[in-house]
């Protein structure tokens, strides 16, 4: 009787460690299990913590936010039913600290780029400014014809504001508007120019001048006018001559004067020698480029 009941308490203890041997979870349920519950951990979910069970051995990795939140998902791995151990590898991630002095100054912004230079303006020769040029050829009312051009080169230097708009010697170019031979008994002779272009390093520009008109009438009266811009469109400072060669040079005695030269008698035409320096003034403002341009 004595040997029975010990058997049978033998077989009660081998039935009891084969049941508790066959509840024992495997490596994937320890680690499942320990990730659901620190997921589930108020001080634990935001962890990001990598669960590897082996053999019944824990191994935890990854970063935590704070102390507490590394112990306790250590305390979690550790009360896992099935574990033989467990290796805390985990790291606490490092509080973020606030910039220092230096790093709160705020970087002066650059500085803006440098205004680029002001566009040179053009220059702008206004209407009423005399040009004096001498004529480049010798022009008659009895033998210049109406249209015909000639050349003449300015003798004054143009400026405007102190910079230079028309230097000397440049080369300008006119028209003779009226030629008309004085009859030998009657009729009236008559000479009218003006001006009509302007060339100023290389580029040639069109140019509007009152018109310079000298007229002869009777026997040894002579008129002189200006048109096209009234009594300031022109003047003819020398060279008109009405006997022999340099005979009646005349000048330039106002305003209102417009031509004035020598007297004329008998039937002498209207005569400008060459080289004759004679006197426009512009009826339209010349718009001329920056200098340098």
């Amino acid at each position: 009787m004595r040997k029975r009941i010990t058997s049978l308490v033998s077989i009660f203890v081998v039935l009891t460690i084969a049941v508790g041997c066959s509840r024992r979870p495997n490596d994937e349920e320890i680690q499942k299990d320990i990730q659901t519950k620190a997921a589930a951990d108020p001080d634990t979910k935001d962890s990001d913590v990598t669960v590897v069970a082996k053999a019944g051995k824990v191994t935890l990795s990854g970063k935590v936010k704070t102390p507490a939140a590394q112990k306790k998902v250590e305390q979690i791995a550790q009360q896992e039913p099935g574990n033989t151990g467990v290796d805390d590898q985990t790291s606490i991630e490092p509080e973020a600290t606030p910039p220092t002095e230096a790093q709160q100054v705020v970087q002066a912004p650059p500085p803006p780029p440098p205004a680029p230079a002001p566009k040179p303006q053009p220059i702008v020769v206004p209407a009423g400014t005399v040009l004096t040029v001498r004529v480049g050829q010798a022009l008659s009312s009895k033998t210049s014809q109406t249209g015909q051009t000639f050349l003449a080169t300015l003798g004054q230097p143009v400026s405007v504001g102190g910079r230079s708009a028309i230097p000397a010697g440049s080369t300008l170019s006119g028209t003779v508007v009226t030629a008309k031979a004085k009859g030998k008994f009657k009729g009236e002779g008559e000479l009218s120019l003006t001006l009509i272009s302007v060339t100023v390093k290389g580029r040639t520009y069109a140019i509007q001048t009152g018109v310079l008109e000298n007229t002869t009438k009777g026997k040894g009266k002579r008129t002189a006018a200006t048109t096209g811009g009234g009594a300031a469109g022109g003047a003819l400072i020398g060279g008109i001559a009405g006997g022999g060669k340099g005979a009646g040079i005349g000048a330039l005695v106002g305003a209102g004067a417009g031509l004035v030269g020598g007297a004329v008698t008998g039937n002498q035409q209207i005569e400008i020698p060459v080289e004759s320096a004679l006197s426009f003034r512009l009826s339209a403002p010349l718009t001329l480029p920056p200098p340098g341009e």
